[in-house]
């Protein structure tokens, strides 16, 4: 009996990559590929919101747009890169990208400050959702390398929504 159990474990074993099941695996990239489509699509509103705003803040919050895309953009990077280490590609055309995302685009160069302010913060509710997503597929996976990435994402998160929240009651 135990014989039997050890020869299905190593069928198993065919199908994993780094130790995990094809199943899990394919669980964890889609988790991954939601969080980076809506990361994608934050990215592209922080360009529009860091050229497009103006305000008697502007420089605060044309420098705090950068800083947060620039940011993003290397936390794209970072899924990317972890989506190649399960042996998948990340490749997701604009179309695919904005059907995946919860976050959607907006016309910035009608938008006041506050308001992009405000919708720095909803992507924020969403990018947090969909990190707890990764987390709880990778954790319930035993995949501690992802749950380490995303929870310093969201440390990171939370700590960017405070300020901006802190911002936007001023």
């Amino acid at each position: 009996m135990e014989t039997l159990t050890i020869e299905k474990k190593q069928k198993q074993k065919a199908f994993r990559k780094l130790g995990f099941t094809y199943l899990e695996t394919a669980e964890i990239v889609v988790a991954l590929k939601q969080l980076f489509a809506n990361y994608h699509v934050h990215y592209h509103k922080l360009r529009n919101f860091h050229w497009n705003v103006e305000s008697q803040d502007f420089f605060e919050l044309h420098q705090e747009f950068e800083n947060e895309y620039n940011k993003v953009q290397e936390r794209i990077d970072i899924i990317a890169e972890r989506i190649r280490v399960f042996g998948l590609k990340p490749s997701m055309n604009i179309e695919e990208t904005l059907e995946m995302s919860t976050i959607k685009e907006v016309k910035s160069e009608r938008m006041q400050a506050s308001d992009m302010v405000y919708e720095v913060l909803k992507d924020y509710d969403i990018l947090h959702d969909k990190m707890l997503d990764v987390l709880n597929t990778s954790l319930e996976a035993g995949d501690n390398v992802t749950e380490q990435i995303v929870t310093e994402f969201m440390r990171d998160l939370e700590k960017r929504n405070w300020m901006f929240t802190a911002w936007s009651k001023s």
